[in-house]
């Protein structure tokens, strides 16, 4: 079982990620041998093995055992049962980035100018997101792979303070450089020690008011040999409100899942005749499913950006499953 974050106070990183990404000074490194030191910035971190939040949150809840929802079909037929799946991932700029910092990384204030009144300004008395320098001026640290975040897109950037177990995630980010300051349209910061959902109404850095990191395929979790042990985040085209887990709607289409709806890819699917990695990411949706976490491309399935992805190996074997291959759970089920 992994060793989830909470039962560590503090930690160096065990695993290091040797992996294609921002370099020079200032930017990401993936360094060989010991652990990292509290001012190195991590592309692609590994975290040891060890699981993001506990095995009670809903990101790692075991849901292989769960009811299936009584409009199940409805909403599959919603979706699309022939609707194939995609991995919303690969080499860069597919994917989302993130990087983990140690304690001594700065804090920087972020004007928030979608949805202030929904986002974290800080934690713990202390304003600001550790963001690294160089994010404004290299690729590799915000979604969409441009310096500085650019102007259009999602513009996730997904920070680890692994010092202090805190998950600082922000959506719609952009250095403005006329300004002098970070700008983003949200963001929330999450306690990794602790299972804390938003309040209700609320919005995070993604729509449905959830974390994004915990929901990520991973390059090396995936590649580890390890079991996953967490559900994906997938989007779909349009939603109808929420349940729990999420916090926030972004949609009233009649029919639709809500955000926070759990699909999990059902048991009899023979898994047999793909990869061991394949077999690993789809077993987790046997067991851990999918949960809705924003608007977007039906079926897509959200990972890190990682220049060893083989898309000639993801993309055959994510469309070989289909919508018609999944159930929904029971609705809210915990």
């Amino acid at each position: 079982m992994q060793t989830p974050f909470r039962v560590i106070a503090a930690f160096a990183v065990i695993s290091v990620i040797a992996c294609g990404g921002p370099s020079g000074v200032g930017g990401p490194t993936s360094p060989t041998g010991g652990g990292n030191g509290s001012s190195t910035v991590v592309l692609n971190d590994d975290f040891g093995g060890r699981a993001l939040f506990s095995s009670s949150n809903w990101w790692n809840q075991d849901i292989s055992n769960a009811p299936v929802d009584p409009d199940s079909s409805a909403y599959i037929n919603f979706v699309g049962a022939g609707r194939t799946l995609h991995p919303d991932f690969g080499p860069p700029p597919y994917g989302i980035p993130y990087v983990s910092v140690g304690e001594s990384q700065g804090r920087v204030p972020v004007t928030f100018v979608s949805y202030g009144s929904e986002s974290d300004a800080g934690f713990g008395g202390v304003t600001g997101y550790p963001i690294p320098d160089a994010a404004r001026t290299q690729p590799g640290y915000i979604e969409g792979n441009q310096p500085g975040g650019g102007t259009s897109g999602d513009r996730h950037l997904i920070i680890v303070d692994r010092d202090r177990l805190l998950l600082f995630e922000l959506f719609a980010t952009r250095w403005n450089g006329s300004a002098n300051r970070w700008e983003a349209g949200s963001g929330a910061i999450f306690d990794l020690t602790k299972s804390d959902r938003r309040p209700d109404g609320w919005t995070s850095a993604d729509a449905a008011g959830l974390a994004i990191l915990p929901g990520l395929v991973r390059y090396e979790e995936t590649m580890s040999g390890r079991e996953i042990r967490h559900a994906f985040r997938v989007t779909v085209r349009a939603t109808n409100g929420y349940v729990w887990p999420a916090s926030h709607r972004a949609g009233s289409t009649m029919s639709a899942l809500p955000m926070g709806a759990r699909l999990r890819l059902k048991a009899s699917k023979n898994l047999s005749s793909y990869s061991p990695a394949l077999q690993r990411i789809f077993r987790a949706m046997q067991v851990y499913g999918l949960i809705v976490a924003d608007n977007g491309s039906d079926m897509y399935i959200t990972g890190a950006m990682d220049s060893r992805w083989n898309n000639g190996e993801l993309n055959p074997g994510f469309g070989s499953l289909s919508a018609s291959d999944f159930e929904v759970i029971q609705l809210g089920w915990r």
